[in-house]
């Protein structure tokens, strides 16, 4: 429940000359501001957007400024009533609308945001205002909780909240009851009796989830969206700077239509649904206005299909070499590996370690008028205008090996394999470097000294990859602290020596760990860099490519010609305060010393 606050305060809204007196009386404000706001009238803007839009100067803490944070606090104080920020990724939409009416919540200017076993807890920005408390707790049957929160925030997460369940309802409500039926006994006839009640796709209702699930990856920042169904509803997460994130449970009807629309959009087989498809599409940020490609792939589970969206941003192919992460004497290393006429260069890490944006971002700038880039990709990433790009088709036998073949007789200087997966694409990437092209390609393998391993796995002789490699690039993706709200401490010294074993780098003073704040929305990391290990393919490493050789030497040789490993490139990054311990070891691998 709420503090007792003193009669004068009962049952009044906020307004800007009496906020802007009490302001100056706890001397956060001058007496020059407070008489200029005494004689403004806001009309129906909230009095704390308006305040917050001046950036006025805190008089108790010089250099800062009265933004909403800032006030948020100190009206909080005044109220016992806690600041909460509103983040979606962290409520449940669907059980927060149940609370009350969409017409209850905008009348009072409220918003439920988390409903708990033992109270309700409503968000407001009117914290006087106490008529709706004892209606609302008789309807629950619950104790209410209140907190403060941005008026902004409250009026847009309700039309999105209410909105969103809105159209989940009236999705389910416009198909047929879905559940079980007399004589269902096995897996099989329950999915074909799925597909008999399948909600239209081009259901208003449908298209409407299928519009707020986008623009909210959007803003979230997502590189992944997971539709997953299940027996009773459907998983909506988001991947967001590399971690997967809940965001909306559909029922499960309503998740098989949403799968449908978007299957229509990417110009997909809709009436398939037992074989893996892809798909792309376009469409444009709501924050930006510019466009965004989406790659579609879908795979038949137990309970219906999988859809997964990857959001490829085309800003990040504008973005320079040092904002990926790869920087100084590693971009010198790749810029070498790139900058021969002929031979191949590999970039090798898991899927959703980047590879595809430092590839395309290191075509765009050899992609000049002088040259001839061409490309086979399985599928294609993302189009793009500066190189010629063509896709693996298996259906009429267009595979890599195949591709690369027909490509050597366009006249290229330049070719992209996709990805080497077999001895006959290995053959022809060989090929084309021999006979004088630039060959860049992926390799899925945990390390550079690997990736040689890796080739002669294949089948490739080592004599070949001795003439033909110029380099290897081992990448992974980091999170990056969010610089508003992160702090220093002394370094866990035996939690830095696992990190760089078996290597005796002396620890930092002080190394940065996250906090959480509403920049980064409380996860205490925002965005994403790469970090790099660069394999140079010297006379030193050639003499240890042999038919017996061992990945250890070839990392031994390497690193004595100046190679990072991973985890020592993300060690660099701790010490320079832009990542943490813990996640470098989460995605950088441990190799035998």
């Amino acid at each position: 429940m709420t503090a007792n606050v003193s009669p004068e305060y009962a049952e009044r809204s906020l307004e800007l000359h009496v906020l802007a007196g009490e302001l100056f009386t706890a001397g956060r404000v001058s007496a020059a501001d407070r008489d200029r706001l005494l004689k403004v009238n806001v009309g129906s803007i909230h009095p704390l957007v308006y305040l917050a839009e001046q950036k006025l100067v805190d008089a108790a803490s010089p250099g800062e400024i009265l933004d909403m944070a800032a006030l948020l606090s100190w009206l909080s104080q005044r109220t016992g009533q806690a600041v909460y920020d509103i983040d979606p990724l962290k409520i449940n939409v669907s059980a927060v609308a149940e609370v009350m009416s969409r017409e209850f919540a905008r009348r009072h200017r409220i918003l439920a945001v988390e409903v708990n076993a033992d109270d309700v807890v409503i968000a407001s920005a009117e914290p006087w205002i106490r008529g709706w408390e004892r209606n609302l707790e008789h309807v629950l049957r619950k104790p209410i909780r209140r907190v403060l929160a941005d008026p902004r925030d409250i009026t847009r997460h309700t039309a999105e909240f209410y909105s969103m369940a809105r159209s989940v309802r009236g999705a389910r409500h416009s198909g047929a009851t879905h559940g079980a039926a007399p004589g269902v006994t096995n897996l099989e006839q329950m999915l074909e009796l799925g597909a008999m009640h399948e909600l239209d796709a081009n259901d208003q209702h449908v298209v409407t989830i299928v519009d707020w699930l986008l623009q909210y990856a959007f803003e979230q920042r997502a590189s992944d969206i997971h539709i997953e169904p299940r027996r009773e509803v459907g998983h909506v997460r988001f991947r967001i700077d590399g971690v997967l994130h809940n965001v909306y449970e559909l029922p499960a009807q309503v998740c098989a239509a949403v799968t449908s629309r978007i299957k229509i959009l990417g110009r997909m087989d809709v009436a398939e649904k037992r074989r893996p498809q892809d798909g792309r599409l376009k469409t444009r940020s709501p924050q930006t206005g510019g466009e965004v490609e989406l790659r579609l792939s879908t795979l038949p589970t137990a309970f219906g299909e999988k859809l997964v969206m990857r959001i490829f941003d085309p800003e990040l192919l504008q973005k320079s070499f040092a904002q990926l992460g790869l920087e100084d004497e590693d971009l010198q290393r790749w810029q070498l590996m790139t900058s021969h006429g002929n031979g191949i260069v590999l970039v090798t890490g898991p899927t959703g370690s980047g590879k595809t944006t430092t590839l395309y971002s290191t075509l765009r700038r050899l992609a000049t008028s002088e040259v001839n880039v061409c490309t086979i990709e399985d599928p294609i990433e993302m189009v793009e205008d500066s190189f010629n790009q063509m896709q693996v088709n298996h259906g009429i036998k267009l595979d890599f090996s195949t591709g690369v073949r027909a490509l050597m007789r366009q006249d290229p200087d330049i070719i992209m394999v996709g990805e080497i997966r077999d001895l006959e694409t290995a053959h022809m990437a060989v090929q084309a470097a021999l006979t004088g092209h630039l060959v860049l390609s992926t390799l899925h393998t945990n390390d550079s000294p690997g990736s040689v391993a890796r080739l002669m796995e294949l089948g490739l002789p080592a004599y070949l990859i001795k003439a033909t490699l110029r380099g290897i690039m081992s990448q992974r993706l980091v999170r990056v602290l969010c610089t508003e709200c992160k702090v220093l401490e002394p370094v866990d010294k035996d939690a830095w020596e696992q990190l760089v074993h078996p290597f005796p780098l002396t620890p930092p003073a002080q190394v940065a760990r996250p906090v959480g704040c509403r920049a980064c929305r409380e996860t205490g990391y925002s965005g994403r860099q790469g970090i790099y290990e660069l394999l140079v393919n010297s006379p030193a490493l050639a003499a240890c490519i042999v038919p017996d050789m061992e990945a250890r030497k070839v990392r031994e040789v390497a690193m004595s010609e100046g190679m990072r490993t991973l985890r020592l490139a993300g060690a660099a990054r701790v010490a320079s305060g832009q990542t943490t311990i813990e996640e470098v070891m989460r995605v950088a691998p441990l190799f035998d010393a």
